[in-house]
Protein backbone atom coordinates (compact mmCIF):
# COMPACT_ATOMS: atom_id res chain seq x y z
CA UNK A 1 0.00 0.00 0.00
CA UNK A 2 1.16 3.44 -0.63
CA UNK A 3 2.16 5.56 1.98
CA UNK A 4 1.66 9.19 0.94
CA UNK A 5 3.39 10.59 4.14
CA UNK A 6 6.73 8.33 3.35
CA UNK A 7 6.31 7.64 -0.01
CA UNK A 8 8.60 9.68 -2.38
CA UNK A 9 6.80 12.79 -4.14
CA UNK A 10 9.36 12.86 -6.66
CA UNK A 11 10.98 9.40 -8.38
CA UNK A 12 13.19 9.52 -11.50
CA UNK A 13 14.36 6.21 -12.50
CA UNK A 14 16.46 5.95 -15.75
CA UNK A 15 15.37 8.82 -17.36
CA UNK A 16 17.30 9.64 -20.84
CA UNK A 17 17.08 12.28 -23.20
CA UNK A 18 18.45 13.03 -26.35
CA UNK A 19 18.49 16.30 -28.45
CA UNK A 20 18.91 15.86 -31.89
CA UNK A 21 20.48 18.86 -33.71
CA UNK A 22 20.68 18.05 -37.22
CA UNK A 23 20.93 14.02 -38.53
CA UNK A 24 24.30 13.65 -37.39
CA UNK A 25 24.67 15.53 -33.99
CA UNK A 26 22.60 14.11 -31.22
CA UNK A 27 23.11 15.53 -27.55
CA UNK A 28 22.55 12.83 -24.49
CA UNK A 29 21.28 15.75 -22.09
CA UNK A 30 20.49 13.04 -19.69
CA UNK A 31 21.59 9.46 -19.56
CA UNK A 32 20.08 7.21 -17.24
CA UNK A 33 18.95 9.57 -14.38
CA UNK A 34 17.88 8.39 -11.35
CA UNK A 35 16.52 10.25 -7.63
CA UNK A 36 13.84 10.40 -5.37
CA UNK A 37 12.62 13.39 -3.01
CA UNK A 38 10.57 12.66 -0.23
CA UNK A 39 7.76 14.85 1.58
CA UNK A 40 9.47 17.35 3.51
CA UNK A 41 13.15 16.64 2.00
CA UNK A 42 14.46 20.11 0.08
CA UNK A 43 17.03 18.83 -2.44
CA UNK A 44 20.13 20.69 -4.27
CA UNK A 45 20.24 20.27 -7.73
CA UNK A 46 24.17 21.54 -8.97
CA UNK A 47 25.42 22.00 -12.41
CA UNK A 48 26.53 24.47 -14.69
CA UNK A 49 25.03 26.07 -17.49
CA UNK A 50 23.90 23.94 -20.16
CA UNK A 51 24.47 20.82 -18.24
CA UNK A 52 20.86 20.16 -18.48
CA UNK A 53 19.29 20.82 -15.13
CA UNK A 54 16.31 23.06 -16.93
CA UNK A 55 15.76 19.64 -18.69
CA UNK A 56 15.24 17.46 -15.65
CA UNK A 57 13.05 20.11 -14.04
CA UNK A 58 11.10 20.07 -17.11
CA UNK A 59 10.70 16.10 -17.10
CA UNK A 60 10.11 16.23 -13.36
CA UNK A 61 7.38 18.69 -13.71
CA UNK A 62 5.58 16.79 -16.18
CA UNK A 63 6.13 19.87 -19.03
CA UNK A 64 8.62 17.65 -21.00
CA UNK A 65 8.81 13.70 -21.84
CA UNK A 66 11.95 11.43 -21.44
CA UNK A 67 13.19 9.17 -24.30
CA UNK A 68 12.82 6.41 -21.66
CA UNK A 69 12.81 5.96 -17.88
CA UNK A 70 10.09 6.34 -15.38
CA UNK A 71 8.58 9.93 -13.83
CA UNK A 72 6.20 9.24 -10.59
CA UNK A 73 4.63 11.92 -8.81
CA UNK A 74 3.53 11.10 -5.60
CA UNK A 75 3.66 7.23 -6.54
CA UNK A 76 1.77 8.01 -10.01
CA UNK A 77 3.53 6.73 -12.92
CA UNK A 78 3.39 9.64 -15.65
CA UNK A 79 5.08 8.27 -18.40
CA UNK A 80 2.93 7.50 -21.36
CA UNK A 81 0.18 8.87 -19.72
CA UNK A 82 -1.71 11.37 -21.99
CA UNK A 83 -1.46 15.01 -22.25
CA UNK A 84 -4.82 15.30 -19.85
CA UNK A 85 -3.74 13.20 -17.49
CA UNK A 86 -0.49 14.98 -16.88
CA UNK A 87 -1.74 18.46 -17.30
CA UNK A 88 -4.11 16.89 -14.20
CA UNK A 89 -1.52 16.17 -12.06
CA UNK A 90 0.86 19.06 -12.73
CA UNK A 91 -2.27 21.83 -12.24
CA UNK A 92 -2.76 19.89 -8.51
CA UNK A 93 0.58 18.28 -7.37
CA UNK A 94 3.55 20.21 -8.92
CA UNK A 95 4.61 23.91 -8.11
CA UNK A 96 7.14 25.99 -10.20
CA UNK A 97 9.49 28.79 -9.57
CA UNK A 98 11.67 30.15 -12.45
CA UNK A 99 14.64 32.75 -12.08
CA UNK A 100 12.16 35.36 -13.09
CA UNK A 101 8.84 35.58 -11.65
CA UNK A 102 6.71 35.23 -14.38
CA UNK A 103 3.70 37.22 -12.67
CA UNK A 104 0.85 38.68 -14.61
CA UNK A 105 1.83 42.28 -14.51
CA UNK A 106 -1.77 43.49 -15.35
CA UNK A 107 -2.86 41.53 -12.05
CA UNK A 108 -2.20 42.19 -7.81
CA UNK A 109 0.07 40.25 -6.09
CA UNK A 110 -3.20 38.37 -4.57
CA UNK A 111 -4.84 37.91 -8.11
CA UNK A 112 -1.98 36.50 -9.28
CA UNK A 113 -1.99 33.88 -6.69
CA UNK A 114 -5.95 33.36 -6.55
CA UNK A 115 -6.01 32.97 -10.66
CA UNK A 116 -4.20 29.31 -10.83
CA UNK A 117 -6.77 28.51 -8.04
CA UNK A 118 -9.88 29.23 -9.92
CA UNK A 119 -8.20 27.21 -12.84
CA UNK A 120 -8.04 24.40 -10.31
CA UNK A 121 -11.62 24.70 -9.14
CA UNK A 122 -11.55 26.47 -5.94
CA UNK A 123 -13.96 28.58 -5.11
CA UNK A 124 -13.05 32.31 -4.93
CA UNK A 125 -13.56 32.90 -1.38
CA UNK A 126 -11.40 29.96 -0.56
CA UNK A 127 -9.04 31.08 -3.04
CA UNK A 128 -8.55 34.79 -1.77
CA UNK A 129 -8.64 33.25 1.79
CA UNK A 130 -5.34 31.14 0.59
CA UNK A 131 -3.76 34.30 -1.13
CA UNK A 132 -4.19 35.96 1.71
CA UNK A 133 -2.77 33.46 4.51
CA UNK A 134 -0.05 32.37 1.99
CA UNK A 135 1.31 36.37 1.38
CA UNK A 136 0.92 37.26 5.37
CA UNK A 137 3.36 34.25 5.63
CA UNK A 138 5.99 35.74 4.16
CA UNK A 139 5.68 39.34 5.32
CA UNK A 140 3.54 40.72 1.61
CA UNK A 141 0.57 40.77 3.03
CA UNK A 142 0.30 44.36 3.16
CA UNK A 143 1.18 44.39 0.05
CA UNK A 144 -1.20 42.15 -1.37
CA UNK A 145 -3.01 44.89 -3.82
CA UNK A 146 -0.19 45.90 -5.21
CA UNK A 147 0.83 44.82 -8.32
CA UNK A 148 4.31 43.52 -9.71
CA UNK A 149 5.45 46.34 -11.13
CA UNK A 150 5.14 48.25 -7.48
CA UNK A 151 6.84 45.50 -5.82
CA UNK A 152 10.58 44.95 -5.44
CA UNK A 153 12.33 42.40 -6.88
CA UNK A 154 12.51 39.99 -3.93
CA UNK A 155 8.59 40.46 -3.19
CA UNK A 156 8.02 39.72 -6.60
CA UNK A 157 9.71 36.66 -5.95
CA UNK A 158 8.44 35.90 -3.07
CA UNK A 159 4.76 36.42 -4.80
CA UNK A 160 5.82 33.87 -6.99
CA UNK A 161 6.83 31.60 -4.23
CA UNK A 162 3.02 31.85 -3.04
CA UNK A 163 1.49 31.05 -6.37
CA UNK A 164 3.53 28.04 -7.06
CA UNK A 165 1.84 26.66 -3.26
CA UNK A 166 -1.22 28.07 -3.98
CA UNK A 167 -2.57 24.44 -5.18
CA UNK A 168 -0.94 22.64 -2.11
CA UNK A 169 1.20 20.83 -4.42
CA UNK A 170 3.37 17.71 -3.32
CA UNK A 171 6.46 18.60 -5.03
CA UNK A 172 7.88 21.85 -5.68
CA UNK A 173 10.66 22.51 -8.43
CA UNK A 174 12.86 25.86 -8.81
CA UNK A 175 14.97 26.93 -11.23
CA UNK A 176 17.96 29.21 -9.92
CA UNK A 177 15.30 31.05 -8.13
CA UNK A 178 16.84 33.26 -6.34
CA UNK A 179 19.58 33.92 -9.38
CA UNK A 180 18.21 37.32 -10.13
CA UNK A 181 18.24 38.95 -6.66
CA UNK A 182 21.46 40.35 -5.40
CA UNK A 183 22.67 38.52 -2.34
CA UNK A 184 21.25 40.54 0.83
CA UNK A 185 17.32 39.94 -0.81
CA UNK A 186 18.41 36.52 -2.25
CA UNK A 187 18.90 35.70 0.58
CA UNK A 188 15.89 36.64 2.37
CA UNK A 189 13.95 35.69 -0.44
CA UNK A 190 15.59 31.68 0.11
CA UNK A 191 15.34 31.96 3.75
CA UNK A 192 11.17 32.53 3.02
CA UNK A 193 10.86 29.57 0.35
CA UNK A 194 13.40 26.90 2.71
CA UNK A 195 10.27 28.52 5.77
CA UNK A 196 7.03 27.52 3.09
CA UNK A 197 8.13 24.14 1.99
CA UNK A 198 9.23 22.94 5.78
CA UNK A 199 5.72 24.51 6.96
CA UNK A 200 3.86 22.37 4.17
CA UNK A 201 5.84 19.30 4.34
CA UNK A 202 6.06 19.17 0.85
CA UNK A 203 9.72 18.35 -1.25
CA UNK A 204 11.31 20.95 -3.09
CA UNK A 205 13.91 20.12 -6.10
CA UNK A 206 16.09 23.35 -6.27
CA UNK A 207 18.38 23.84 -9.04
CA UNK A 208 20.81 26.96 -8.14
CA UNK A 209 24.66 27.96 -8.96
CA UNK A 210 25.23 29.57 -5.44
CA UNK A 211 26.57 26.75 -3.43
CA UNK A 212 26.38 28.52 0.05
CA UNK A 213 22.59 28.11 -0.41
CA UNK A 214 23.16 24.33 -1.63
CA UNK A 215 24.82 24.09 1.41
CA UNK A 216 21.39 24.73 3.66
CA UNK A 217 19.43 21.94 2.10
CA UNK A 218 18.93 18.19 3.30
CA UNK A 219 20.75 17.18 0.45
CA UNK A 220 22.99 17.83 -2.94
CA UNK A 221 23.31 16.55 -6.58
CA UNK A 222 25.64 17.80 -8.98
CA UNK A 223 24.25 16.97 -13.10
CA UNK A 224 27.91 16.32 -14.48
CA UNK A 225 27.71 14.64 -18.61
CA UNK A 226 23.82 13.94 -18.17
CA UNK A 227 24.43 11.98 -14.83
CA UNK A 228 23.81 12.80 -11.29
CA UNK A 229 26.50 12.36 -8.25
CA UNK A 230 26.29 13.10 -4.86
Amino acid sequence: MNDPVTDPVLALDGVTKTYNKGRHNAVDVLRGVSLTVAPGEVVALVAPSGAGKSTLLHIAGLLDTPDAGSVRIASAEMAGQSDRVRTAMRRGSVGFVYQFHHLLPEFSAAENIVIPQLANGVARNEAEARAAQLLASVGLGPRADHRPAALSGGEQQRVAFCRALANQPRLLLADEPTGNLDPGTSETVFAALLALVRDTGMGALIATHNLDLAARMDRRLRLEAGRLVP
